[in-house]
């Protein structure tokens, strides 16, 4: 039987922004194709917006456009939301639910805060819930993680999963440049919003670090559960200091599964030049995952931008399409683990730390001794005499692994260390 003669799938999208209007663009377009892939036509019933007389891309019919929200999904089978942020998204989605329709959404901040309501809910209703989108757009790394790798067990996970951040911290790299600057470009660009918080302050990449930790060791992770550390204390020093000791600084986004439970962490840290992690630049993300039957794996591409996320998008309505008209069922939460989320101090990593020390015989000694004393051994030293002005000189250290405590409580000691003037900056050392 040909496509067009099986009942078509009803599909309503809720809220045509920028990745809303490539949705649908591509189901207009690509019509004919999706509905051979999914084995039936794929209709779209109506696009929700809050005020149907703005101007708008003229790939969006206006005849589509509705302010009743309710009675659009009333008669859907899929719905897209697209719209971000919690509320009325979460009302929506459960309001679709409800009705028997799947949802595809993108919307990370809601699945990371509220995600287990909604698998619950979709699970009860028996229909699907799919949100390829919501962690490094176009890159494909929800299916993976949630189904290819199943069968294996995923130790650790490390991603750069923010953009703007990446492009950030690649420009102080690669052209020296300061990162107000940068920051300001971002914005001129697209690369970064008007208000960059919390793409800058890491809000963005620890949602996604929730999502993908849930996902990894199969149990809840809450975003108020992840570490986060922002990008904005990072000074052109540190990236020159990163540069001289082999490292790139990275925003990453961590997550790991280790005997005493599961740490996730979102921060800056220092990625060394062999890392494949080290070599993304401009605005692409990737993530990198370490498992103990498939071994090292790392999936790179856009993270963001209207048509990359469409196309993931797309790849679940895809998938869920195909579910409604065939029957059948796409995966179900798995979180039967009931392991411990451990708090960043229980984190172990290497560091290094730069500091202003005196510049006179037996510093070196005495800092080391405060680092001993905590049971912290220094892997390598460098000192630049003379670049911090007269009688004092830089000190750089990195120090084998130790616990996230221990630094916090020797860091405090070398700040009130008669021989050091100053602690410039700490920074964690991943991938090593």
């Amino acid at each position: 039987m040909s496509a067009s003669a099986v009942a078509p799938v009803k599909i309503a999208i809720l809220g045509p922004g920028t990745v809303g209007t490539e949705v649908v663009r591509l189901l207009t377009a690509q019509g004919e194709d999706l509905a051979a892939r999914v084995g039936a036509p794929l209709t779209i019933v109506g696009i929700y917006v809050r005020d149907t007389s703005v101007e708008r891309d003229p790939v969006i019919p206006r005849d589509m456009l509705t302010s009743d929200v309710d009675a659009l999904i009333s008669q859907a089978d899929l719905v897209i939301e697209l719209m971000g942020g919690i509320e009325p998204a979460r009302t929506h989605i459960l309001q679709a639910i409800a009705s028997g329709a799947s949802v595809v959404t993108a919307n990370k901040a809601l699945l990371a805060s509220h995600g287990p309501e909604l698998y619950e809910a979709a699970d009860a209703a028996g229909v699907d819930l799919y949100f390829e989108a919501a962690v490094a757009g176009a890159i494909p790394i929800v299916r993976p993680v949630r189904e290819s790798l199943a069968g294996d067990y995923i130790d650790r996970i490390l991603g750069i999963v923010n953009g703007t951040t990446n492009y950030v911290l690649d420009e102080m790299t690669t052209r020296g440049l300061p990162y107000d600057q940068v920051l300001a470009t971002a914005q001129e660009l697209g690369f970064a919003e008007a208000d960059p918080t919390a793409d800058v302050e890491g809000h963005d990449a620890a949602a996604k670090a929730a999502i993908l930790a849930s996902l990894a060791f199969h149990q809840r992770v809450s975003l108020d559960e992840v570490f986060c550390e922002g990008i904005t204390a990072i000074t052109d020093a540190d990236v020159a200091a990163a540069t001289e000791s082999g490292h790139v600084i990275k925003l990453l986004a961590i997550a790991e599964r280790t005997d005493a439970g599961v740490a996730v962490r979102v921060h800056p840290a220092l990625v060394p030049h062999a890392h494949p992690l080290a070599g993304v630049h401009g605005a692409f993300n990737a993530v990198f995952v370490e498992t103990r039957a498939a071994g090292e794996l790392m999936f790179y591409g856009q993270g963001a931008g209207g048509a990359p996320t469409a196309s993931a998008v797309l790849g679940d309505v895809v998938s869920v399409a195909r579910h409604i008209a065939s029957g059948g069922k796409g995966p179900r939460e798995s979180n039967y683990a009931d392991l411990p989320v451990l708090p960043i101090s229980a984190a172990s990593t290497r560091f290094q730390i730069r500091m202003i020390v005196e510049d006179r015989a037996g510093v070196l000694a005495a800092v080391a001794e405060i680092l001993a004393a905590k049971g912290i051994s220094i892997e390598t030293v460098r000192q630049h005499a003379g670049s911090a002005g007269p009688g004092a000189a830089e000190l750089v250290i990195s120090t084998h692994r130790a616990p996230e405590r221990d630094l916090e409580s020797t860091v405090e000691q070398l700040r009130g260390a008669s021989a050091v003037k100053d602690v410039l900056s700490v920074l964690r050392i991943e991938g090593e």
